[in-house]
């Protein structure tokens, strides 16, 4: 590590304006960044860390904005308050960001290649075979796979890793300085998480990278970082040498954040419960198509004859690399895509029927992806975005009574009843994910699809989390079926598990087997990335 400082932040303060009163979010927040060095900023969901990092580049709406104090200086260049022209050169140049949302901010009309080879042009002056040539080197560096048919993919035709990897390749196309990573893992599963951490681990060391890390995964933060920030309600309350805060921690936040993991098992299920939702041999082909005439010259084979079956009161953890067939076979089960093979929900096939003959089933069928902020329309307020699933299905009441609804929603999933007169770009990650359970639960459904639920939520509010879906499971009888790479959280909370690989279920069994004695070698490699500190 270097000892030449490339980035000074001192006492900043950001306020987002309000037509009652401006609201604090970060509260004098000072520290440096040095080259070579990773300094992670780490704090519950809505702890002001990436209102932080975004303030770096100026990136937060001037109209919505206010800086009451502080000052951020690259390399004696004043970053606060800095004209555009000097902005754009930094941007995306000097100082590279992967953004924790990699849907909203890669451009769905583009495709991958056009997306990292305007970086190129813009900052490097590269034409066009220089640019395919780099973009090709920098898939490659960060892992993507069949990276000749991703060139021309859009980001909607890939998965959430991948999506991610495109932003990291994007963030290192200028080898920037500073790279400012907001959650750069958190789509990830725990051996791509892997490979990712180690490749940013080698560039920095190559480049003397300096890097800002938002997370709230410790244990990433505990092998990769040197130094640590801990924030809470937009102020530091913190910091020192990792090794030190995780050995012998000050402050009561961070011996809670230190000390929270998710516990305990799911509980038992009747073993009479019936079935709620059962599959047999389902697919999900997606054929590729060349040529001038576009002719079928193969398929993606994203789900390749998976069979199941969920009971009532039961959590069905589908676990699998980014990429592995996991949403795709959810959204099958739930007929939100066309699929072949046998699907039943409550003893009825719902195999072949169609939208309007689905729809008085949707309201047992509920969802929530994993991309909060791309699901919840920006346009309504978050008490219209919870309402709007009783709208859709005639089950309003009148309006006393489902503004009394939507309140008692919010405070189950840990939120205020104050939130339902915000809109979804005024909250956190975590909260917008708790707000997608509110939307779901309110019409109290028999099954729920949680697609990553806790990947955006700091090992406290996981727990938290986790305990609200035991509750909520208990109380209503309710089924999931759970999505995640994070198998410390799939342990606590699934009765049996299926472990996908390339579209296919490569083991299956109960959570507690399958944790004991994996069979496959794939599961045995995903436990050995999840439980070990090799990173």
């Amino acid at each position: 590590m270097s000892n030449a400082k490339v980035l000074e932040v001192n006492n900043l303060s950001v306020s987002f304006r309000s037509s009652d009163e401006n609201i604090d979010v970060v509260r004098n927040v000072s520290f440096d960044l040095y080259a070579g060095e990773t300094l992670a900023l780490v704090g519950e969901s809505g702890s002001g860390k990436s209102v932080t990092a975004l303030s770096i580049l100026q990136l937060l709406n001037p109209d919505q904005v206010i800086y009451p104090n502080g000052s951020i200086v690259y390399n004696n260049e004043e970053l606060l308050g800095a004209s555009p022209e000097l902005l754009r050169k930094i941007r995306g140049d000097r100082i590279g960001m992967i953004f924790q949302e990699p849907m909203t901010s890669l451009n769905p009309l583009h495709t991958i290649e056009k997306q990292i080879n305007e970086v190129l042009f813009l900052h490097k002056g590269m034409n066009t075979q220089e640019a395919h040539e780099r973009t090709l080197s920098l898939l490659d560096m960060v892992g993507m796979d069949k990276i000749g048919e991703r060139l021309n993919a859009y980001p909607h035709q890939l998965s959430g890793g991948q999506r991610q990897r495109v932003m990291i390749a994007m963030a290192l196309a200028n080898e920037p300085d500073i790279l400012i990573a907001d959650e750069p893992t958190t789509a990830l599963d725990v051996t791509v998480q892997a490979q990712i951490l180690t490749l940013l681990g080698e560039l920095q060391q190559r480049l003397g990278l300096a890097v800002l890390l938002i997370t709230h995964d410790l244990t990433v933060v505990k092998h990769v970082a040197h130094r640590v920030c801990v924030m809470r309600n937009g102020k530091i309350r913190e910091t020192g040498i990792t090794k030190q805060v995780f050995d012998a921690p000050q402050h009561p936040y961070t011996k809670e954040l230190l000390s929270a993991e998710p516990d305990g098992y799911a509980d038992d299920v009747d073993e009479n419960a019936p079935d709620i939702l059962t599959a047999d041999n389902v697919k999900v082909w997606f054929p590729i198509k060349r040529g001038f005439l576009r002719r079928t010259v193969g398929h993606v084979k994203a789900v390749d004859g998976i069979s199941l079956s969920l009971r009532e009161g039961e959590t069905l953890g589908v676990v699998g690399e980014s990429g592995s067939g996991k949403t795709t076979l959810a959204q099958a089960l739930l007929r939100l895509i066309p699929s072949e093979g046998r699907i039943e929900f409550c003893g009825q096939s719902i195999s072949d029927l169609s939208g309007p003959q689905l729809k008085p089933l949707r309201r047992d069928m509920q969802v929530v992806f994993q991309d909060p902020y791309g699901s919840l329309s920006p346009r309504m307020s978050i008490g219209q975005i919870i309402l709007e699933g009783l709208q859709a299905h005639n089950l309003t009441e009148t309006e006393e009574r489902d503004e009394q609804r939507v309140v008692e929603v919010l405070q189950q999933v840990g939120l205020d009843e104050g939130a339902r007169f915000l809109y979804p770009h005024e909250f956190s990650g975590g909260q917008r994910q708790r707000i997608a359970v509110a939307r779901a639960l309110i019409l109290k459904p028999k099954v729920i699809m949680l697609d990553e639920p806790t990947s955006a939520l700091d090992r406290a509010v996981q727990v938290q989390m986790i305990e609200l879906l035991r509750n909520l499971q208990r109380s209503n009888n309710l089924s999931y079926l759970f999505i995640s790479h994070d198998l410390k959280v799939v342990r606590a909370m699934a009765n049996h598990i299926i472990v996908m690989k390339q579209g296919q279920a490569v083991e299956a069994g109960p959570a507690a087997e399958l944790f004991d004695n994996p069979q496959h070698e794939y599961t045995r490699q995903l436990l050995t990335a999840a439980y070990t500190a090799a990173i």
